[in-house]
């Protein structure tokens, strides 16, 4: 019997990583993530998905699911209360007021105007189901 030998190499070259997030309403989040935040539209699944690419990364869009056979306990949902958060998205940019400035005008509905913390400018907006995006500035 041959001996299989685990690959002790992770990550390995070549690998990317995926952000997946669960939303309501799948035409608000679309217009939201590429008119607003500029992301590019990579593919898109029957109206249940869609894969974007922003700043070198990948988000997937989707809408809610059940449990599958490779997540038997696990059903995916949208956020549901705004002011609680699990995880959050940050930008580095080079001029905060600029930049929000800039997401406003097109739409981004800020929670404050940008906000400086000394080391840092930093504020925050949310898409159409509450995730939290930040864009920070390093003084």
């Amino acid at each position: 019997m041959m001996e299989t030998i685990p690959n002790k190499t992770f990550p390995e070259p070549g690998m990317e990583m995926t952000t997946i997030l669960v939303v309501s309403d799948m035409e608000a989040s679309k217009k939201f993530y590429l008119d607003v935040l500029g992301a590019e539209l990579f593919r898109e699944y029957g109206g249940t998905s869609l894969v974007l690419k922003f700043l070198g990364q990948w988000i997937l869009i989707v809408t809610g699911g059940e449990p599958t056979a490779d997540k038997p306990d696990v059903s995916f949902t949208a956020p549901g209360k705004a002011d609680k958060v699990s995880h959050s998205f940050t930008i580095r940019v080079e001029d905060c007021q600029r930049s929000y400035d800039a997401l406003k005008a097109k739409g981004a509905e800020f929670l404050t105007p940008p906000y400086d913390w000394g080391p840092e400018i930093r504020c925050f907006f949310k898409d159409p189901d509450g995730h939290l995006f930040e864009i920070s500035q390093l003084v």
